[in-house]
């Protein structure tokens, strides 16, 4: 059945024709949402629906909810988690127009064209009053050296201002790409900035991070724009400094509360817009644009790269990943079938070329695979880490460069007390074919296929031969074959590719003949 999306609050009409190309849509922004979302398979919003975890319980068709914008306020992410419904946002829709607007900001504050632009529509010519200063020259401090925070240092380096920003998430490599010079602490910028920007998330480290005493180590005069969130400021310091002169002006896009009616509008030193910076014709249609993208891809079975509650990797990480994505599942699935489903930790390790760059997807393609038919709910990529959870298992990534034989490969180790299961594969060619080159520590070589059966037994003559006999008897096709010994004489381990599913008492009857264990695991649905 086609899916069926509820568009519920107003996108760009691009958008719109994108979903409707390929699925059922319904642009509705005045029923009761309670009474339909059960409806529907996608939802896409803005900012004025509230997705609470009571209605996200309602829907229980829901897949993807889509979020034309930056945030996710809106949204209860952990209630659609748990639920595996992807979230996903445009977070870059907004980048160019936020830098912008933050520029502007700027420039309004350093040469006071509000309070000109106000006072000459109100009849009075007042060139001495309000003369400003030039930029050139002037150090900008930028807390917060992400996206928009990026984008804003190249335009103020345009000006000629100097640029020295901090945020301990982003390479040494990246601020000298830009030519910003990187400090390691805020006190660092405080000292050096004659305007400060804010770009930081909001989180409980930065919530009115700026207070009064920022404001104390803050250089005399120092003007301030936001532009971010308004969460970041203690609104009450801020109007402090400003009334003391310790800070010389403020640009403020954002506030704590909005509307905002408060004592700052009421000085002269304060320039406000109400909430704007993404507030651009281009930035509302490429958000509504973006959004579509990701409801096709989630809806679709394919990567959704603005998902919030899914890892998300850069381009060229995901250019080098993407073929070893179902072979973690795969792995996955293989390596908790064999430990029987019971797991205290789950290991995924990458070695070689792999290990340089973010493996997260990998490991929770492998948790994906893993957790197919073994939870009370539909796994997915969104959920399986909080089935982990659940579940008391701690999950772990270890990367290390020497691959041995291989220039890439994965090994995921399941750890129960004292034993540990292990399987580890690769892909080969142009195609990327998934190989398994290692389970329960023998040495194969042997494609990875929807149906695997994996003999282990004494190392003894006619054991090969007898199994293609009780295969070929019982009319089960063996496609692809590898056996591998630990040592002659020793314990041996036998793997097949079968073309259709062995009748359980045929797996039985090879239990009987003496083997130690005898396995059929499908892996068709985890890839």
């Amino acid at each position: 059945m086609t899916a069926r999306v509820l568009v519920r609050e107003s996108i760009a009409d691009a958008g719109v024709e994108l979903l409707r190309s390929r699925f059922d849509v319904d642009v509705d922004g005045d029923s009761e949402l309670t009474e339909i979302i059960d409806r529907y398979d996608a939802i896409v919003v803005r900012s004025a629906t509230k997705l609470t975890a009571e209605l996200i319980a309602l829907a229980t068709n829901l897949k993807v909810i889509g979020r034309a914008g930056v945030g996710v306020d809106n949204v209860d992410v952990d209630a659609a988690t748990r639920r595996g419904i992807v979230v996903a946002n445009a977070p870059e829709s907004t980048v160019v127009s936020a830098a912008e607007h933050t520029i502007g900001l700027l420039v309004a504050l350093a040469r006071n064209i509000p309070q000109a632009h106000a006072a000459l529509k109100q009849g009075r010519w007042e060139r001495k009053q309000h003369g400003g200063i030039e930029l050139a020259g002037k150090t900008l401090g930028v807390l917060g050296f992400g996206r928009i925070g990026q984008q804003v240092s190249r335009r103020a380096l345009g000006l000629g201002m100097r640029v020295v920003a901090f945020d301990p998430f982003v390479s040494v490599e990246r601020f000298r790409e830009l030519g910003v010079e990187r400090v390691e602490t805020t006190d660092e910028v405080y000292a050096a900035a004659e305007f400060l920007t804010l770009h930081s998330p909001l989180t409980p480290e930065t919530r009115r991070s700026i207070d009064a005493g920022a404001f104390a180590a803050m250089r005399d005069g120092v003007r301030l724009v936001n532009a971010a969130r308004g969460e970041l400021v203690d609104e009450d310091a801020l109007l402090a400094a400003l009334q003391s002169g310790k800070v010389a002006g403020a640009a403020l896009d954002v506030f704590s509360s909005e509307p905002y009616s408060g004592p700052l509008l009421e000085l002269d030193n304060v320039v406000v817009t109400p909430h704007l910076a993404a507030s651009t014709d281009e930035a509302q249609d490429r958000a509504g644009v973006i959004v579509a993208e990701q409801v096709v891809a989630a809806l679709d079975g394919g990567l959704v790269t603005n998902a919030v509650n899914i890892p998300v990797i850069g381009k060229e990480d995901l250019e080098a990943l993407g073929p070893y994505i179902p072979l973690a599942s795969k792995l996955g699935r293989l390596a908790l079938e064999l430990a029987a489903g019971k797991a205290d930790e789950i290991v995924l390790t990458s070695y070689g070329g792999l290990a340089n760059h973010d493996t997260r997807l990998l490991t929770v393609a492998a948790l994906n695979g893993a957790f197919q038919g073994r939870a009370d709910r539909p796994v997915n990529y969104v959920n399986a880490p909080s089935i982990a959870r659940e579940r008391g298992i701690e999950v772990r990534e270890e990367r290390l460069q020497s691959a041995r034989d291989y220039t890439n490969l994965l090994r995921v180790e399941i750890r129960t007390g004292d034993e540990k299961i292990r399987v580890a594969g690769t892909t080969i060619g142009s195609d990327h074919r998934q190989w398994l080159v290692n389970a329960l520590g023998f040495d194969l070589e042997i494609e990875l296929s929807p149906l695997l059966v994996l003999f282990r037994y004494d190392d003894v003559p006619g054991v090969i031969g007898k199994v293609g006999t009780v295969f070929g008897e019982a009319g089960v096709n063996i496609a692809n074959m590898s056996v591998s010994r630990s040592r002659r004489g020793g314990k041996a381990l036998m793997v097949l590719s079968v073309d259709t599913r062995p009748p359980d008492e045929l797996v039985e009857r090879i239990r009987a003949e003496g083997f130690d264990d005898a396995r059929v695991i499908e892996l068709g649905p985890a890839a």
